[in-house]
């Protein structure tokens, strides 16, 4: 195993950020190679809890020669937001010099314009010198996964359509209870790789991809940071590797997945008004249309201060926010249906 840093300079005289690189070399050229990295938002560590231990059972397997393609991992892919602090609060998801969600904005170019990524690299800002490098070592690979979670949340994904039913492997592995199969219309950091890989050279657009995936997994909520939580996990990304033939190990059958729905069929349960949040349903319940999911106290005392907040149709509640205070119109759900919503959404992802 090789580990490098990357040196990015700050903005502001004096200050500059080290973005730590392990790096496997693998014995099989044909094996294709994986670039992983987690806390691209800085505040969502349970992917650098995985990869911590992923990278004790790969230096394992380095050993003992069971390294079949290259891998490279970074555990802390964003160490500027990591230094964010406001208030005693780690602000990683929003750069506070730009308001630039770290995870958008990321350059869509075609695979071929690769090495125009860190050309003149130091005419950028240190935030996107950042984006640059990662996305420029994600390209180097076939299997790109970017480490995530959410709020409060189960174990689910957000994956291209391009890759999909071909990536249910890597859900299987990783026991997720939904997919959202996105449409690839955004600048999120595994869109950017994919618009690389569709449009391979100048004026192409590849419609499918075999053998290759780039996805966002989204593991749980930022607080499930446990130990035998990221073992599990480490030992499931393990078996995606081994069943890739990326890593050599057994194969063992993989369990069933959950819910498979387009971005299209997400209802986001928003906030009618202020207030103070009772949540009646919990993640991973399933509801009916027209199930009390949510009790918004805007005027607390006040006869008419409460306000129900119901399901608009049947479905499998995935996230809720961790916050117990809303703003008007602020979310409060994600729950995956069988039936497109009413709702109009942008293209791209659901949230910025």
């Amino acid at each position: 195993m090789d580990i490098s840093e990357i040196i990015i300079a700050g903005d502001t005289p004096g200050v500059e950020w080290r973005l730590p690189v392990f790096r496997f070399k693998g014995t099989k050229p044909e094996a294709p190679r994986t670039y992983i990295q987690a806390a691209l938002h800085a505040n969502e560590l349970p992917g650098t809890a995985l990869l911590h231990f992923l990278l004790e059972r790969l230096r394992q397997a380095e050993s003992e020669g069971g390294i079949l393609g290259d891998i490279t991992v970074v555990p802390q892919a964003n160490p500027i937001g990591a230094a964010q602090l406001h208030f005693g609060e780690l602000q990683g998801r929003f750069d506070l010099g730009t308001r630039t969600n770290f995870n958008r904005d990321f350059p869509l170019i075609a695979l071929g314009e690769r090495p125009s990524l860190v050309e003149n690299i130091d005419r950028h800002s240190a935030v996107d010198r950042l984006k640059r490098h990662l996305l420029s070592m994600a390209l180097g690979a076939e299997l790109v996964l970017d480490l995530h979670c959410d709020d409060e949340g189960l174990q689910y994904a957000y994956v291209d359509e391009t890759f999909w039913p071909e990536a249910s492997d890597l859900a299987a592995a990783l026991d997720m209870q939904a997919v959202f199969l996105s449409d690839g219309e955004s600048s999120a950091f595994e869109e950017a790789v994919a618009h690389a890989w569709k449009h391979e050279s100048a004026g192409e657009r590849r419609t499918s991809l075999p053998g290759r995936l780039s996805v966002t997994v989204e593991l749980r909520g930022t607080r499930d940071v446990y130990p035998e939580m990221a073992r599990k996990d480490a030992e499931g990304l393990y078996r995606f590797l081994a069943g890739r033939g990326v890593v050599a190990a057994e194969n063992h059958p993989l369990p069933a997945f959950g819910v498979v729905a387009p971005l299209n069929n997400i209802e986001i349960i928003r906030a009618p008004e202020a207030g103070a949040i009772l949540f009646h349903r919990d993640v991973g319940e399933s509801v009916k249309a027209g199930e009390l999911l949510a009790t918004i106290i805007a005027r607390p005392g006040m006869a008419d201060g409460a306000l129900e907040v119901r399901a608009p149709q049947d479905g499998l509640i995935v996230t809720r926010v961790s916050t117990r205070f809303a703003r008007r119109r602020a979310d409060l759900m994600k729950i995956a249906c069988g039936e497109p919503s009413r709702a109009v959404r942008k293209p791209g992802t659901l949230e910025a």
